[in-house]
């Protein structure tokens, strides 16, 4: 899966219309501030978060940066897989 990316988001989207994306802000020149998830009702259960979640994640080891989530739903994400544990700010 291939996703946008513009403006500290990556999405996807679909006749025009965002139906899932995450979204950060930068704390300095190596920390990434997750603050929002969103997938759309008709996109749910298909496991897009998790999916963007990881991208975020990937985009943050490729630019040597740390995660700090505050997005509810990417800090349970970090909380439950070991895989973030290289790119989450404690």
């Amino acid at each position: 899966m291939q996703f946008l990316e513009e403006d500290r988001r990556l999405y996807l989207e679909e006749d025009g219309k965002t139906y899932a994306e995450i979204t950060w802000s930068n704390a300095g020149d190596y920390v990434m501030i997750v603050d929002h998830t969103f997938v759309a009702d008709s996109h749910r259960g298909e496991g897009l978060a998790v999916k963007l979640v990881e991208a975020v994640a990937d985009k943050a080891r490729a630019e040597q940066k740390k995660i700090i989530p505050l997005c509810p739903f990417a800090k349970k994400e970090f909380e439950k897989k070991e895989q973030y544990a290289d790119v989450w700010k404690k």
